[in-house]
């Protein structure tokens, strides 16, 4: 279609959307699970089937972003590889095996009146995800809401639109497939932003919204929106290193977690490391750092330790609440553990810490008093992700308390409502 639409032909074609997606959400909810999951595998076959088709739309996607001067961590984000590419079918794979949440009963319990209460789940209806560059969102989210019942509009950046344009494509084949409505899963045609601003003030037509992308992003649907959102802001995701740490295990999960990718949520930005033990762990880390260059900015104790380190920099308050995505990591020293939790309590966005430590107590203390959606023991943070857990895939990582938390898979995309069974009984 023209992307370049004026402002009424784009709310007329998000409002068109909407009400395709909310009559295919009635047809999903009835689909069985057979049928879902035909989808899902004629969608990964046809995905696999034209990987090089795929990789030609992404190239063009690549090439108009470095034209455009686009950052490190976003053109990593935008690039669809050979190896993204079977990931992606692997996950609708995955999803495929997943049980059916739809339709599960339980807490089934009787009643002094005779009446059986419990809870069925279902899906939320109609989902709206808005996301930028990341490509493989298209097909995380049109599995996950597929199987889990719901129909989808999806909004990707304009940086990607070849892609998706493509993705859309085999989406839409394998739904006629297995003989669902094609327009349960559609994607936003049109770069123009006003497709964003129509798209999360419809309630009419749209149960939540999901964004996946930058600060500035949620900062506007957090001001703009309508309708409910799953969200998490940013990735401040800390790794603290106990003096009862293993040392093997603290260097390579304090590689892995920040320099395995820099464009990640699930990325290290903060290093903490107990006083006792910093001195031996933070020059063997420094080494490896080095490998790949990565800036650290360090508080007092840390800069007298690494001095001679050559991309060394003094951290100031700023640095303890920036999300880098990029080879800069911040670190400090703590007294103990109970700084540890104060400092992550106090900076962390919620989204995922780590504590390597072979203390048991240790271990467990952090995992109750760290408030964030995903807290690990003797793991690196770039586990915190959907497929990792077993989900299938993510729709994406929420830090808010309320409906979903961490990352966001099938029972993440469905509700609970109470059920009755009577037997004739009424009430006195």
């Amino acid at each position: 279609m023209n992307t370049d639409l004026k402002n009424n032909d784009v709310q007329h074609y998000m409002q068109t959307l909407g009400q395709q997606a909310r009559a295919a959400s009635r047809a999903m909810a009835k689909a069985d699970t057979a049928t879902k999951n035909k989808a899902l595998l004629a969608i990964a076959r046809a995905i696999r089937g034209e990987a090089a088709s795929l990789r030609a739309a992404n190239e063009l996607d690549l090439v108009a972003a470095k034209n455009a001067g686009m950052e490190a961590a976003m053109l990593d984000r935008l690039s669809l590889s050979e190896k993204a590419i079977e990931t992606m079918a692997l996950g609708l794979e995955q999803i495929a095996a997943l049980p059916d949440p739809i339709g599960e009963i339980s807490n089934m319990k009787y009643r002094p009146s005779g009446i059986q209460v419990g809870q069925m789940r279902v899906p939320l209806g109609v989902i709206g995800i808005i996301y930028e560059a990341r490509p493989n969102v298209t097909v995380d989210a049109a599995g996950l809401c597929i199987k889990s019942g719901n129909a989808t509009i999806l909004r990707g950046g304009s940086e990607a639109i070849h892609c998706n344009r493509a993705l859309a494509a085999l989406v839409k084949q394998g739904l006629q497939e297995a003989g669902l409505p094609e327009q349960a899963v559609q994607v936003v045609d049109t770069t123009d932003r006003a497709a964003v601003g129509a798209l999360i003030t419809m309630p009419q037509y749209v149960d939540v919204i999901v964004p996946r992308g930058g600060k500035g992003l949620i900062e506007r649907l957090m001001r703009e929106a309508t309708v409910p959102m799953i969200k998490h802001l940013d990735g401040i995701c800390h790794v603290y290193i106990d003096d009862r740490a293993d040392l093997e295990k603290a260097i390579a999960i304090g590689f892995n977690a920040k320099c395995h990718r820099y464009g990640t949520c699930n990325t290290m930005e903060t290093l903490l490391v107990a006083e006792r033990v910093a001195d031996q762990i933070l020059p063997l880390l420094a080494v490896e750092y080095l490998k790949e260059q990565v800036q650290l900015r360090c508080d007092s104790t840390a800069y007298a330790i690494l001095q001679d380190y050559p991309y060394l920099a003094r951290a100031d308050e700023n640095d303890w609440s920036t999300e880098y995505l990029a080879p800069i990591l911040a670190v400090k020293v703590v007294g103990d553990m109970d700084e540890a939790i104060a400092h992550i309590n106090q900076y962390s966005s919620k989204h995922t810490e780590a504590i390597i430590t072979e203390d048991y107590s240790r271990a467990m203390a952090f995992l109750r008093e760290v408030d964030s959606a995903s807290v690990m023991v003797n793991a690196s943070t770039r586990f915190a992700d959907g497929f990792e857990y077993g989900l299938g895939a993510e729709i994406g990582i929420s830090n808010d308390k309320l409906h979903a938390r961490g990352p966001v898979g099938l029972e993440g995309l469905t509700s609970l409502k109470y059920v009755v069974f009577g037997h004739g009984e009424v009430r006195a």
